[in-house]
């Protein structure tokens, strides 16, 4: 009896899935499927602003690297998953996104601006416990999915996908911290 117990705790132990990763009791699997790709998880990490938890990102990568600039210039299948810790309204997501794309555009941010439009255009307000992916895919642009439904888009462009990613993993990065959690160096 106690052999039957053992066994079967331990194919319940093998059936949970894996996750590789826990970041403010949001976790993150090791892998993602995009297409026909497995892609891996870089690193994860938290948003924080003055001393309020805002989210929890994942970043995935077909090919994982610690180096942002890398990472971003790269014609990948990559992928930023975020959890949201509270709420947070449309305009609060997109000015800060914004703000963040602005800072790493550079000088093609007069020629982003539309693609930048489009994609705020089809973020929602997002609640506590939803999540808002991002997924560059190439040939094909940068898909923008929430849990909470509302319009899916691809935005085309690597050039718009390098701006966006850049928010987290670029020169001038939304936070510090949180880029170093996505490139694993946490």
């Amino acid at each position: 009896m106690k052999a039957t117990l053992s066994a079967a705790a331990l194919c319940l132990l093998f059936a949970m899935p894996a996750f590789a990763k826990e970041v403010a009791g949001v976790n993150y699997p090791d892998t993602a499927k995009v297409e026909d790709k497995e892609l891996k998880l870089n690193g994860v990490g938290l948003r924080k602003k003055v001393v309020f938890k805002v989210y929890t990102v994942g970043l995935y990568l077909e090919n994982p690297s610690k180096d942002g600039a890398e990472i971003v210039a790269s014609d990948q299948i990559k992928r930023v998953r975020m959890y949201m810790l509270r709420d947070l309204d449309k305009k609060t997501i997109t000015d800060a996104i914004s703000d963040g794309f602005k800072k790493n555009a550079g000088a093609k941010l007069a020629e982003l601006k539309p693609k930048l439009d489009t994609f705020n255009a089809a973020i929602p307000d997002l609640k506590k416990g939803d999540e808002l992916i991002l997924t560059y895919i190439p040939g094909t642009g940068t898909k923008v999915q929430s849990t909470k439904g509302g319009q899916e888009i691809s935005v085309e462009g690597k050039d718009f996908a390098d701006s966006l990613f850049s928010v987290w993993l670029g020169k001038d990065p939304v936070d510090g911290g949180l880029k170093d959690g996505m490139l694993g160096k946490d």
